[in-house]
């Protein structure tokens, strides 16, 4: 059935008056759904999902989607619920990621669970049970596994969560406290149109990476990329600042400045020290709408450290010739300027230092709270950043308060793991790790995200038990002791889109979960029903109702705007709803700057802080922005050991690992392995040719690629793309993940964010076979009973 009875259980009564009122409607379209790489229509015959059509709306649909029809039967399919053979016979988690596993029933596996919980709950706490996910689990808003599992540990008396995240943690930990705003990143970045009509020289540090704007979490119905690259280049002088020339496409008329590495921070305190020395700067901007800049550019003249920040100083650390600096600095002023720093920038070691100096740069041109200019964090790194401000409503599970009260930054769970009662810094204060028992893992895959996998690996041997659902074997679920296999996007009914979104995205259930799989409410209900809270998890709703309400109160909302939301039949059958375009464009801090007293920033000082007392209290902070040494760099000493910085940036053809073992993604392989992009000098002296199988290791690790010769990579530089699935052989990776190698510490006590970027490596021809992969199959799984 092409469009299934979603609403066909008893709903709510607080949505109808009575059961069945919500009728679908027979079907006159091809059914949509939708994932984070955008909203698809599909085909379905005998139960299967036959191809995926492109969204009809959507002008450059991602071929990502391609991938369903072969992911929803893949080998890899999570099938029945499982638990580790060592965790029954009571090993204390030495073998977990190399053991077999033995089939269970769900009433039994269930049972165990739900003890298990109750166990340490008894024995250690609430803070005893870590509620681990992250992020990218499900387009959809009520089947979003990251809300379920928090959901239902917080009605089990609470937990310890992760807050901030993978991406742009860093910045979310700092920005409050410089700009007075807890989303300087994200869905408030001044819109695109605005740089098409008014911006003059878009700074684009990090690039603008066309693969990135493929994905968007919720779900999308529109990629915009083209669009904004012909509009913006049309217009405006936009500089590519990366180490890699392909960060912006070759189709648009962009210079490339190649710099170092995690040398962005310099860069931009010469072009501010230049613009101010030669008297350049907006004085009155910086006396009104700023508070600390005298102290920032005593700083940049030298005057505090002796060391002033030239165009030679920032030239020795960047590479960047000192005249092409100069040069830059002084096209600036009396331009529309638009700072833009990819959030990659700020996962690196001193990550927030590049991203408040592009806000010092921004300030002293005096550009900030202009259509079209001022800064920006993420134009390039998903795909709705600078969409118009549609405000598209989405909704799912309310959340519930986490008794504890206890979280952890997102990037220091092996820390955590590894160190209970340890002490850290963290946003201001000291905190202690939690002694976790019991690690339950709900839609993510720290295998992939995390940095340094073998120190991970060891982490994930310290809990009591852990329990993971899942929908294929990911490394995660082959560290898990108890894996309970859960449905994928096309298996459940839900409703997707994004903030900035134009479509709110009906996404159908489209065909029956794979083996015994459930979803993540039902596993979590049943659990709740075990541990006898089930009305606090579900308030006396099933998934129909939750879906019923999620809807209502989408609509109410829409209707409080004086915006007309059609029925659900016709939502359901159309598949989509278009929200209407919004009257202004959005300008960041435009309200600010029209009227700084009534529109005061919420900061010390109730202005944009180039100098925060706050910050100033932590260690090694000056409370300015300051360059600070990276320490694993193309100007380090141990580039005497290893001389490439390893970059570890998105991958071309799947997000992070999801899909990593489809035909698509395995397209852009060679012999089932990730392509390292090196320089052909780098790669000459080695003696390593294109097409050459490697291996990539520094003193954490190492693993496997394949050289491909790219003269558009700075020399010294490597690129290897995240999402290659771990598997590990001892210390070595047998596949291409650079997480294998890259180091786990925090961008700094300020933000305590992932610090991926900062790797160095060297690289060597192979000198033997590539092995097999052993990721590539599921673990051995022995019946029930056996």
């Amino acid at each position: 059935m092409l469009y299934p009875s979603v609403l066909s259980t008893e709903t709510s009564s607080t949505l109808v008056q009575r059961p069945g009122s919500f009728t679908l409607p027979s079907k006159t379209a091809l059914p949509l759904s939708a994932s984070h790489w955008g909203a698809f229509r599909a085909e379905v015959k005998n139960g299967a999902v036959a191809r995926v059509l492109p969204f009809e709306h959507d002008p450059r649909p991602s071929r990502m989607n391609e991938a369903w029809p072969e992911m929803l039967n893949s080998p890899l399919r999570v099938l029945r619920p499982v638990v580790r053979k060592g965790w029954l016979e009571g090993d204390g988690g030495a073998a977990r990621g190399e053991d077999s596993y033995v089939e269970m029933d769900w009433e039994r596996v269930l049972d165990l669970t739900a003890a298990e919980i109750a166990r340490v709950r008894t024995f250690a706490g609430n803070q005893g049970l870590f509620a681990g996910s992250y992020g990218w689990s499900s387009a959809g808003r009520l089947h979003h596994a990251r809300t379920l599992v928090r959901r239902f540990f917080a009605s089990v008396g609470g937990f310890v969560d992760q807050e901030t995240n993978y991406s742009y943690g860093a910045a979310m930990a700092f920005l409050p406290r410089v700009l007075g705003v807890n989303d300087g990143v994200g869905a408030s970045v001044t819109s695109l149109s605005t740089i098409r009509d008014h911006c003059d020289v878009f700074l684009a540090f990090g690039g603008i990476p066309a693969k990135n704007w493929e994905i968007q979490s919720g779900g999308i119905g529109e990629h915009r990329f083209d669009t904004f690259m012909r509009d913006a280049t049309s217009r405006a002088r936009m500089i590519n600042i990366s180490p890699y020339r392909k960060d912006v496409e070759d189709a648009f008329a962009v210079e490339w400045l190649a710099i170092r590495p995690n040398t962005d921070a310099a860069l931009m305190m010469a072009l501010t020290r230049i613009i101010v020395a030669e008297n350049r700067h907006d004085q009155s901007f910086l006396d009104r709408y700023t508070s600390g800049a005298e102290r920032y550019l005593a700083y940049l003249s030298g005057s505090t450290d002796g060391v002033e920040k030239s165009a030679e100083w920032a030239s020795a650390i960047t590479g960047i010739e000192a005249d092409t600096i100069r040069d830059l600095a002084l096209s600036l002023p009396g331009k529309r300027v638009m700072v833009a720093a990819n959030w990659s920038l700020q996962r690196a070691r001193h990550g927030e230092q590049p991203f408040w100096a592009a806000i010092g740069l921004a300030a002293v041109l005096g550009q900030i709270g202009l259509p079209g200019g001022g800064f920006a964090f993420g134009y390039g790194s998903s795909n709705a950043m600078g969409n118009p401000p549609y405000g598209t409503p989405l909704t799912g599970l309310p959340s519930l308060p986490n008794p504890t009260g206890i979280a952890i930054p997102v990037a220091r769970v092996a820390d955590m793991l590894l160190n209970p009662g340890a002490t850290y810094r963290y946003a201001g204060g000291t905190h202690t790790y939690p002694d976790i028992r019991l690690v339950y893992w709900a839609g993510g895959n720290p295998f992939h995200h995390h940095q340094d996998l073998n120190r991970l690996r060891a982490a994930f041997r310290r809990p009591e038990t852990i329990v993971v659902n899942e929908s294929y074997w990911t490394a995660t679920a082959r560290h898990a002791d108890i894996v309970l296999p859960a449905t994928v996007t096309l298996e459940r009914d839900d409703i997707g889109g994004a903030s900035r979104d134009r479509y709110l995205l009906a996404m159908h259930k489209l065909v029956e979960p794979a083996g015994e799989a459930r979803n993540d409410y039902r596993i979590f209900t049943d659990l709740a029903a075990r541990l006898g809270v089930e009305d606090v998890f579900t308030e006396g709703r099933s998934e129909a109702d939750w879906l019923g309400w999620a809807f209502e109160t989408i609509t109410d909302r829409l209707r409080r705007r004086g915006i007309t939301p059609p029925s659900f039949e016709e939502f359901w059958q159309t598949g989509y709803f278009e929200m209407p375009e919004p009257g202004e464009p959005h300008v960041m801090f435009e309200g600010y700057r029209q009227d700084p007293a009534e529109a005061r920033v919420d900061t010390p000082s109730g202005k944009i802080e180039l100098f925060s007392d706050s910050v100033a209290a932590e260690p090694g902070q000056p409370g300015h922005p300051v360059w600070l040494d990276p320490e694993e760099w193309l100007g380090s000493a141990k580039t005497s050991v290893f001389p490439l910085h390893l970059l570890s940036p998105q991958p071309d053809r799947k997000l992070h690992g999801q899909m990593d073992f489809s035909s698509y993604s395995r397209g852009g392989k060679i012999r089932e392995r990730e392509c390292v992009r090196l320089n052909p000098d780098d790669a000459n002296a080695r003696g390593v040719e294109d097409g050459a199988d490697v291996r990539i290791f520094n003193d954490r690790g190492s693993c496997l690629a394949v050289a491909k010769y790219d003269a558009g990579v700075l020399a010294g530089v490597a690129l290897l793309p995240t999402g290659a699935t771990y598997d590990p052989d001892g210390r070595s990776d047998r596949n291409s993940n650079p997480n294998v190698l890259t180091r786990d510490v925090g961008t700094s006590e300020l933000g305590q964010g992932c610090a991926a970027q900062s790797c160095l490596v060297e690289i060597e021809r192979l000198d033997r076979p590539l092995p097999e992969l052993r990721v590539s199959r599921p673990p051995v799984i022995h019946p029930a009973g056996n």
